[in-house]
C-alpha cells in the first residue's frame, strides 16, 4: 500500500480581552487578513481554526470581507470551526458551570456567525486537567488538541503519537490529539521544502498516519521577522503549494480523520500545559534549578529521553507565585457563586457577559506570553469584576461591612463598601488597602504588581546563548533580546506589597519600621479603627481609623504620649491610573501642571494635588490637613515577552511625609475620586 500521512493543521487566533484596538487592527493587517486571503486561493488546503470570541466579534464587527471568506471556506468543506471558552479562560480554573456556559456561549456565536458547530475545541494554553472532560463533553466537544509531551509523560514514545487517543472522565470519553512539537518548532519557522520533507517522513502504510499541529496564528505574521518571512517572502504559499503537490502528503479536517480513524487506545494524561510553561510556573529560586537541569539534560545529550521526568509546575501555580494573580482569580469566584445564586429572574445578560469577561486568562499569568504585568489588560478583568460586581449588589444588597479571607493566605480582609467606593483592608497587621474600587469608573486604583525576583532576570545582561542556527528565522524560544533598555537599578525588588497607606517610622539614625496594627473593630458603619503600640517606646500608641464618606476614602492618624518617637512618619501610596507614564496623565496643583504620571516629583509643604487621567474619564484629589513633603515617581518593573525585555510602568508611588514633632492633632489624609 502506498505510504501517505495526514495533515492536521489548525491554528489559533486569540488576542485578550481589553487589547488596545490599534493592536488587534496591526495583528489583522499582518497576520489574520493575510492569513485567511491566501488559503483562500487553495480550496484542496484544508485546516482548522479557533478564534476566540471576544476577538471574533471584533473582526466580524471591523473586517466583514474576510469573515465572509473564512464562513464560504466553511461552507465549502475547506475550514473547520474550533471552539473554547468564549472570552478563552483556562477552564480548569473556573467553576463547572461556567465551564459549559462558557463554551456553549462560542458554539452558538459560531453556529450564528459561520454556519457551523464545533465538535473539536481548543484548551487555553493547552492547559489539560482531566476535570474538564465532563464539561467539554456536555458542551458537545468530542475532541480537544494537546501537547504530545502529556502523552510522553504517560510513557508513550513519540513515535507512537500520530492519531487520536481516548480517555474518560466521570463516566464522560473524549478524544484527544498529541500536537507535534516537532511541528511546533519547525512552522513557519524552517524553510517550506524542509518542513514538506519532514512531514512526508512521517508517512505509513495504510494512511493511519497523521502529522498533528494547532499553534497560534500569530507565529505567521506577528512574531519577529514573521511577516516578512510568511507573506513577503512567501513562506506560506511555498508550503501550501509543496503539501498540495507532495503525493505522500493529505491536508484535512481534523474531522474529516476522526470520523475515517479509530482510536489508538485509552489514555490518561497528568495535568499539564506546553512544555515552557514548566518553567514559566515555578519562583525563583525553583525556576533556576529547573532551568540549570534541564540545559544540563541538554548538555548531556539525555533530554529527548529524561524530559518526561524533569517535570516543573503547573499552570494554576501562578496563583500561588503572584499574589495579585491569586486576588483576581478569587474575587471572580466570589462573584461566580453570587451570580449563580441569584433567582433567575434577576439575573441578566449584561451580569453573565462581565462574569465570562473576569475569566479571561490573559491577566492571569505571566511567562514569555500571559498579561500579568500588563495593566491594561488586569484593569479589564477589574473592570468586569466591578460591574458585576454592582448589578448584583443592586440585585441583592450586601452589607456595608464585611470580614472573610477570600485569598486563602491566612489573614482575613474587611471589606467597606457604600455603593460609591469600595476599600479592602487586608488584617496582617499592616493595616494597608489592597483593593479601592469606584462604581462608578469600575476601576480599582490598588491594582499594581510587587516587584518579585523573576527567572529571567537573569538573562537580561547575559549574551544571548541561545541564538538561532542555520536556514528560516529564529522563534522568540530560542533568543531573547532587549525592547528597552535594562539596567541593574531596574531589577530591583520590593520587600513588602505594594498597596495603599502603607505606614513607615523614620528615627533620626535613618532607621525605617513599619508599625504593626490591631484591629479594635468597626466603630461606625463603614469605618475601621485600627491601634500599634511603637517598638521605642511602650508609651506612644498611634491610632488609625479608615472610613468612606460618599466617594472619599478617609485614613486619619492619632496619636497618644509622647511625640518623640520617631522624626517622621511616612505614608505610601501606590495609585494604580491608566495613562501610566503615557501623555493623557497628569499632576496639578490648582491651575498648574506639575508634570505627568511618569515624571518623579518632590514638592514641600504641599496639602492638596490633584492626578487627572483621560484614560480613566476620572480625576482624584488626594489632600492631608496638614502640609507635607511629598514625593512621587513611577513604579516600574521588568518582564518579558516574544518583542523581548520591556519594562512597564505599573503604578504611580506617592510618598507624603511629615515630621514626628509636628503630629500634635490628629493627621487625616484624604482621596477623592471623582
Amino acid at each position: 500500500m502506498a505510504r501517505t500521512v495526514a495533515l492536521l493543521l489548525g491554528v489559533h487566533a486569540h488576542q485578550p480581552v481589553g487589547n488596545f484596538e490599534s493592536v488587534l487592527d496591526d495583528a489583522h493587517a499582518r497576520c489574520y487578513g493575510p492569513f485567511l486571503r491566501v488559503l483562500y486561493e487553495y480550496p484542496a488546503f484544508r485546516f482548522a481554526m479557533h478564534i476566540s470570541g471576544w476577538l471574533l466579534e471584533y473582526m466580524i464587527k471591523h473586517y466583514p470581507n474576510d469573515m465572509a471568506l473564512l464562513k464560504e471556506m466553511v461552507e465549502r468543506d475547506q475550514a473547520e470551526l474550533f471552539g473554547a471558552g468564549f472570552t478563552e479562560p483556562v477552564l480548569a480554573s473556573i467553576p463547572v458551570c461556567d465551564r459549559i456556559g462558557q463554551l456553549d456561549g462560542l458554539s452558538d456565536f459560531l453556529q450564528k456567525q459561520l454556519g457551523q458547530r464545533p465538535q473539536g475545541a481548543w484548551l487555553t494554553e493547552r492547559v489539560w486537567d482531566s476535570t474538564v472532560v465532563p464539561a467539554l463533553v456536555d458542551a458537545g466537544i468530542r475532541y480537544v488538541t494537546v501537547d504530545d509531551y502529556h502523552f510522553i509523560c504517560t510513557g508513550k514514545d513519540s513515535s507512537q503519537l500520530d492519531g487520536f487517543f481516548t480517555t474518560e472522565e466521570d463516566g464522560r470519553q473524549l478524544d484527544l490529539y498529541p500536537i507535534s512539537e516537532a511541528l511546533r518548532y519547525r512552522l513557519p519557522f524552517s524553510p517550506a521544502d524542509e518542513v514538506v520533507a519532514y512531514i512526508e517522513s512521517l508517512a505509513d502504510e495504510g494512511g493511519r498516519a497523521a502529522a498533528i499541529y494547532f499553534d497560534d496564528i500569530e507565529k505567521f505574521g506577528i512574531w519577529p521577522e514573521t511577516y516578512n518571512w510568511v507573506y513577503e517572502r512567501g513562506w506560506l504559499r511555498g508550503f501550501i503549494e509543496g503539501v498540495l503537490s507532495s503525493s505522500v502528503i493529505q491536508p484535512m479536517r481534523y474531522s474529516d480523520y476522526h470520523a475515517k480513524a479509530k482510536t489508538r487506545g485509552v489514555v490518561y494524561l497528568p495535568t499539564a500545559s506546553y512544555i515552557e510553561m514548566n518553567e514559566w510556573t515555578l519562583p525563583v529560586p525553583a525556576a533556576h534549578h529547573y532551568a540549570d537541569l534541564v540545559a544540563q539534560e541538554r548538555h548531556n545529550n539525555r533530554y529527548e529521553i529524561t524530559k518526561p521526568y524533569l517535570r516543573g509546575g503547573i499552570w494554576r501555580n501562578f496563583f500561588m507565585r503572584y499574589p495579585e494573580s491569586n486576588w483576581m482569580h478569587k474575587r471572580m469566584l466570589g462573584l461566580s457563586r453570587r451570580y449563580h445564586a441569584l433567582p433567575e429572574k434577576k439575573k441578566t445578560a449584561a451580569m453573565l457577559e462581565a462574569l465570562y469577561e473576569a475569566q479571561a486568562n490573559d491577566a492571569y499569568w505571566h511567562g514569555l506570553f500571559g498579561g500579568l504585568y500588563l495593566p491594561h489588560l488586569r484593569r479589564a478583568v477589574y473592570n468586569a469584576i466591578i460591574r458585576l460586581e454592582a448589578w448584583l449588589d443592586q440585585a441583592e444588597p450586601r452589607a456595608e461591612i464585611s470580614r472573610m479571607d477570600i485569598d486563602l493566605d491566612g489573614a482575613e480582609e474587611l471589606f467597606l463598601q457604600n455603593g460609591v467606593l469600595q476599600a479592602v483592608t487586608k488584617l496582617d497587621g499592616r493595616a494597608t488597602i489592597v483593593e479601592l474600587d469606584s462604581y462608578k469608573l469600575n476601576h480599582n486604583f490598588a491594582d499594581t504588581l510587587t516587584r518579585q525576583a523573576e527567572h529571567y532576570h537573569r538573562k537580561v545582561n547575559a549574551e544571548d546563548d541561545h541564538a538561532h542556527n542555520g536556514e528560516g528565522i529564529a522563534n522568540p524560544h530560542e533568543q531573547m533580546g532587549s525592547k528597552h533598555e535594562i539596567t541593574q537599578a531596574d531589577l530591583a525588588l520590593d520587600d513588602y506589597r505594594k498597596t495603599l497607606f502603607c505606614d513607615f517610622f523614620i528615627e533620626p539614625d535613618d532607621n525605617v519600621y513599619a508599625p504593626r496594627y490591631e484591629l479594635q473593630g468597626p466603630s461606625r458603619a463603614a469605618a475601621l479603627e485600627f491601634s500599634a503600640s511603637l517598638p521605642n517606646d511602650a508609651a506612644v500608641h498611634l491610632f488609625k481609623t479608615i472610613r468612606l464618606e460618599k466617594n472619599r476614602l478617609m485614613v486619619g492618624y492619632r496619636f497618644s504620649g509622647a511625640q518623640t518617637f520617631a522624626e517622621k512618619l511616612r505614608v505610601e501610596v501606590n495609585l494604580a491610573m491608566p495613562s501610566c507614564d503615557g501623555p493623557a496623565g497628569r499632576f496639578r496643583a490648582g491651575e498648574v501642571v506639575l508634570g505627568g504620571f511618569g515624571q518623579p516629583l518632590v514638592l514641600a509643604d504641599l496639602q492638596y494635588l490633584i492626578l487627572e487621567d483621560e484614560v480613566l474619564g476620572g480625576t482624584v484629589r488626594l489632600k492631608s490637613n496638614m502640609p507635607c513633603t511629598y514625593i512621587s515617581h513611577p513604579h516600574f518593573s521588568v518582564s518579558q515577552s516574544e518583542a523581548g525585555f520591556e519594562k512597564i510602568m505599573q503604578a504611580v508611588t506617592i510618598v507624603l511625609e511629615w515630621p514626628a514633632v509636628a503630629l500634635k492633632d490628629r493627621l487625616d489624609v484624604e482621596i477623592e475620586i471623582l
